[in-house]
């Protein structure tokens, strides 16, 4: 019987979306054992996989927001430019197209900011529901 530590192994590996063969040859398991293994295993596997896929995913947020604040920041130093201008310039040209183009960033980085409100019933309520459920039933 293998260990415990190359059962954690194949739950990282098998988490990361690492294939069966690979994990065979990296393990020294048989790919029976370790299908047998992804299914006993298959709750660890799939808490690994969304821990990951959390971890990334605040990460990509991160990065996100870093961008927003930059492409603010230089959007600002842009329309600062532009203020003090003269549009016959071709070089405003050039600063409208950025204008356009960092608005159009900003815009792809935008996010859906609805909040979402549970309703709640009291438990007058609740209870009054439940009432009518039960006669209900006894009808």
């Amino acid at each position: 019987m293998k260990s415990n530590e190359t059962k954690k192994r194949f739950i990282e590996l098998r988490a990361k979306g690492i294939s069966f063969n690979n994990i065979s040859e990296n393990l020294k398991v048989s790919k029976k054992t370790l299908i047998e293994w992804s299914k006993e295993l298959e709750r660890e596997i799939t808490n690994l996989k969304a821990v990951e896929m959390e971890e990334l995913q605040e990460m990509y947020f991160v990065q996100k927001q870093k961008r927003i604040e930059l492409f603010g920041s230089q959007l600002e130093q842009i329309i600062k430019e532009l203020d003090q201008r003269d549009f016959a310039d071709i070089s405003t040209e050039k600063l409208l197209e950025l204008q356009i183009k960092y608005l159009d960033y900003l815009k792809r980085e935008e996010i859906d900011l609805s909040f979402q409100v549970e309703e709640r019933t009291s438990l007058d309520e609740a209870i009054m529901n439940m009432g009518k459920s039960i006669r209900t039933v006894r009808v």
